[in-house]
């Protein structure tokens, strides 16, 4: 290489480097990453005794990171090679042609939460009903990379039948429409027909008729969930949200801040996580009266998100529905039960969740 070319390529790497500085200067701070559904970080505030002990560089170097112009597009363009280069797992998350799956790894509270089932089956006589739902690494593990490690979910739910709590198969369910949409392409969520497999799991398990499926109504066609955000994989096309309860004569009670309102909140559809447009996202406690429902019957729900989308469903059967989150509201599920009347307990994780709940201990108080 001549002095020549030495020189041009060097003025052309400053060029480069003072363009991104004249980017970062002038484009202002973004606080949201709607691509990545974060908070970006702030530029820290400086301190001599934050700058001895090592955090505020260390607070810079995420700020510059979160604040590089062109993020989205650059670790677009990363995972694209990175792929072209024929990796398939991208920070916990694999690509599977036209789908993410998450990685299902082992926790060490696994076999701890079924205990607290047990107990939880030992402590009142309201019937207790226990169904896991196992992720799509499961119901779709054909489709996952050769070679791809992911937890025995299988052998987890022969387990979980040993709890002495009325079992729910939900994989069963799920498994029968494996070839249909049961989880979204992009989100860890089951969708809308994954929920209910869920709900015809449960009737049968106690014995009842569950309510037909009915029509499908498209809420959203453009749902880009949290495998898309959390992969770097930008290129797929976005998952529809459908809904097959309409919500007439339904009322929710959010009970944290005594708002009151239906299944559906549709504010979410034009934001980022519109999952939560189902009862409105993670919150406490909610409570879902039906005075039309099937039977006059209240059923407590101790549920992960995933009971968002189920609760329709559940709506056309069960009076009142109270879905107890232990994450937020931290009670005992028995002595909750037993003071609000409860006729049966159901608990309800995914069991990527569920093994990993350090809540769950609030079973077995």
């Amino acid at each position: 290489m001549t002095k020549t070319s030495q020189r041009v390529t060097a003025a052309v790497f400053c060029l480069f480097l003072a363009g991104f500085g004249l980017l970062h200067i002038i484009l202002p701070d973004r606080t949201f990453s709607p691509v990545e559904n974060r908070n970006l970080r702030q530029m820290p505030e400086f301190t001599w005794s934050a700058l001895a002990d090592g955090s505020y560089t260390a607070a810079l170097e995420t700020y510059l990171s979160d604040q590089f112009p062109l993020r989205d597009g650059w670790m677009g363009l990363k995972t694209r090679y990175e792929y072209l280069l024929g990796k398939r797992e991208f920070h916990g998350v694999y690509f599977c042609g036209d789908r993410l799956i998450s990685k299902l790894e082992d926790d060490s509270r696994s076999e701890q939460n079924l205990a607290c089932v047990r107990q939880l089956t030992e402590k009142t006589d309201i019937p207790v009903y226990l169904g896991l739902i196992p992720t799509a690494a499961e119901i779709w593990k054909d489709y996952l990379p050769e070679g791809a490690d992911s937890f025995d979910q299988t052998a987890y739910l022969a387990r979980a039948q040993e709890t002495g709590a009325v079992w729910v198969d939900i994989a069963g369910a799920l498994a029968e429409r494996r070839d249909e949409a049961v989880f979204y392409r992009t989100d860890h969520h089951w969708t809308s027909l994954g929920a209910y497999c869920g709900y015809t799991a449960l009737l049968e398990a106690m014995g009842e008729t569950p309510a037909p499926l009915g029509t499908a109504r498209r809420a959203a066609d453009d749902f880009y969930g949290t495998l898309y955000s959390t992969s770097g994989v930008h290129w797929l096309q976005p998952d529809s949200i459908e809904r097959y309860v309409s919500g007439e004569g339904v009322t929710v009670e959010n009970v944290s801040s005594e708002e009151t309102h239906g299944l559906y909140v549709d504010s979410f559809l034009a934001e980022k996580d519109k999952y939560a447009s189902f009862l409105g996202g993670n919150m406490p406690l909610y409570i879902v009266r039906n005075e039309n429902a099937a039977a006059s019957k209240k059923l407590l729900v101790v549920r992960d998100s995933y009971s968002d989308s189920l609760a329709p469903f559940l709506s056309q059967t069960f009076s009142e529905i109270h879905l107890l989150d232990l994450r937020y509201y931290r009670t005992s599920a028995a002595q909750y039960a037993e003071e609000n009347d409860m006729d049966m307990i159901f608990v309800c994780y995914s069991v990527e969740n569920f093994i990993k709940d350090t809540d769950a201990a609030m079973l077995a108080q």
